[in-house]
């Protein structure tokens, strides 16, 4: 091949699974294939394909790092008759890199360590790595091409010292998390970087859930002439092929997929998409970033199916809408358990979103359970006379419900979600032992706005929450005439005051500025800081903001700090 004519890449966006060596090599090994057999000259993996990304302390185990090293050995030897460039942590004499290798011809002929090394949010990187500090350009077929991964791009320095080195394009291998707007954000990024060295840039991402985190695929292309196009789709597993070729205004990359653009999504095929208006593209997406959140953390973990509490509500509706849609009807299981203050719409609306959604569904009422603990409790409880905003017999309720799902959940081995959203969380309106008990809870990042949102969005692609579920006042139903609206401000305020207090860490005077209230603002305010404890006991959930509860915000439980 002379330097004149196109050089044909291939991206590999896979989804591994962490601390998975053997999965993770025949997901590689088939790519690989699939790459040659489709003509590529070179085929790019994510970054730390080999382990899957984070692998947090797994890195620390010598084993776990031969068992990594044993799989790169593994694959160096395919790489023939096509170039590899796969992410893999590396053991050096300065210490563990997160590598970049570049692999020909049943060798490794390059290692690039990453040289910026995130350690915030839910990064923490310099927890296990040492960072490099020098570019690597490497020939291919008359072509220089710079190797970056991930947060190099984010830094001038990276792309700047490779351009100076000789690249004409940098290949960047990722594992960027998904959060609302970041799709937006890495194009803007990885557009500063073009406009700085002129050189194109190949952006490669994983795709799938990990824990709480979710990766939304989505890699592209960016080049000075065309700009940014893409070459695969969020949310799905693929192989996207990209040409390089010379230009009088230099390098040039396209997408063989030319139809591609950045804005699709792909829409999972359990659903069927109207083609929805821009404005309800956010929505979709999140959707999506949900239901990949619920179907590898079940698949991943080896559980045969969900199950939860469907209360009538609209969170546990939401839910059980994601979980279907992400597992299928016949992995979920739903469980109404009434008591005298739940209302007849709510037993009705259950019974109906069960019979659209195809779940199997279970009717157990909890008032014997809850009369039975009130009764052993008489002489226990009359030494401590109930004050006023006395709780304990509304979290009675909910406790009992807590036992009866997680009976269910031993006996059938289905994973228990939790329902919770995360305007709750902030203020610690939920029960611990009760409506937090379970091992996964998909809204745990999700406020109650986009909670109605989401549902509404949901119907639009077919019938699956009922519509009174959605317009009725949201109530916990554990005392009469209950309303959220009794304890809470209305929920738009709420969300507005949590959103400026934890995930902008504005204090109460800058927030007050904007508006609110007061006393609502500081009231707020303890709320969030006092439900602390309740966070740290909760179950993980799916991050899908920029500020999630966890690794993204970590307060102590103990604090004597008030904000003002």
């Amino acid at each position: 091949m002379t330097p004149d004519q196109p050089l044909r890449l291939a991206l590999a966006q896979i989804n591994p699974v962490v601390g998975g060596l053997d999965d993770n090599r025949h997901q590689i090994l088939e790519a690989i294939e699939q790459a040659r057999a489709g003509g590529a000259r070179a085929v790019v993996f994510p970054e730390l394909a080999v382990t899957g990304y984070p692998p947090e302390d797994l890195l620390l185990r010598p084993a776990f790092l031969l068992g990594v090293e044993r799989a790169v050995v593994a694959i160096t030897k395919a790489a023939r008759d096509i170039d590899v460039i796969l992410g893999a942590p590396v053991r050096s004499d300065a210490g563990l890199i997160n590598a970049a290798l570049w692999l020909r011809d049943g060798a490794c002929i390059a290692r690039y360590a990453k040289q910026v090394l995130p350690n915030y949010s839910v990064f923490d990187e310099q927890r296990y790595f040492v960072a490099g500090d020098a570019p690597c350009v490497v020939e291919l077929d008359g072509w220089q091409i710079g190797l970056t991964v991930c947060e190099d791009i984010w830094q001038p320095g990276p792309a700047a010292g490779a351009q100076a080195a000789g690249a004409e394009i940098l290949l960047n291998l990722n594992a960027s998390p998904y959060h609302r707007g970041k799709a937006e954000e890495r194009l803007q990024v990885v557009g500063a970087r073009v406009a700085e060295t002129g050189c194109p840039v190949v952006y490669v991402n994983q795709v799938g859930g990990q824990d709480e985190l979710v990766f939304d695929g989505r890699s592209f292309v960016h080049d000075p002439v065309n700009g940014a196009r893409a070459v695969l789709p969020a949310w799905a597993t693929g192989q996207g092929q990209v040409e390089a070729s010379r230009s009088a205004q230099g390098p040039v990359l396209r997408s063989r997929d030319e139809h591609m653009h950045l804005s699709a999504c792909g829409i999972l095929p359990t659903l069927t998409d109207p083609g929805p208006e821009p404005d309800e593209a956010d929505a979709r997406d999140l959707y999506q970033a949900l239901m990949i959140g619920i179907r590898d953390y079940v698949s991943k973990n080896g559980f045969p199916g969900v199950l939860l509490g469907l209360s009538g509500g609209i969170d546990s509706g939401l839910t059980a809408a994601l979980a279907a849609d992400a597992l299928g009807p016949a992995a979920v299981t739903a469980v109404m358990m009434p008591y005298r203050y739940t209302a007849s719409m709510s037993i009705e609306d259950a019974e109906e979103q069960a019979r659209l959604l195809g779940l199997e569904y279970h009717e157990i009422a909890i008032e014997p359970m809850v009369e039975s603990f009130m009764a052993g409790l008489g002489d226990a409880l009359a030494a401590y006379p109930a004050g006023a905003g006395d709780v304990t017999e509304q979290n009675l309720q909910a406790r009992a419900r807590g036992v009866l799902l997680m009976a269910l959940s031993n006996r059938s081995g289905k994973l228990l979600l939790a329902t919770g959203n995360k305007s709750e969380m902030a203020v610690g309106y939920s029960t611990l032992y009760g409506d937090m008990n379970g091992g996964f809870a998909p809204l745990k990042d999700v406020s109650k706005q986009w909670v109605y949102r989401l549902a509404r969005w949901r119907n639009t692609c077919g019938a699956a929450i009922p519509p009174r579920v959605i317009e009725r006042p949201p109530s916990a139903e554990l005392a009469p005439d209950q309303q959220d609206a009794d304890s809470l401000p209305p929920y738009d305020v709420l969300d507005a005051i949590l959103e400026a207090f934890v995930e902008q860490e504005q204090s109460v005077a800058e927030i007050v500025a904007q508006g609110f209230d007061r006393p609502t603002v500081e009231r707020i305010a303890r709320m969030v800081f006092i439900a602390e404890y309740k966070r740290r006991q909760a179950a993980p959930g799916v991050r899908v903001s920029p500020r999630a509860f966890g690794r993204d915000r970590r307060y102590p439980i103990t604090s004597g700090y008030r904000p003002d």
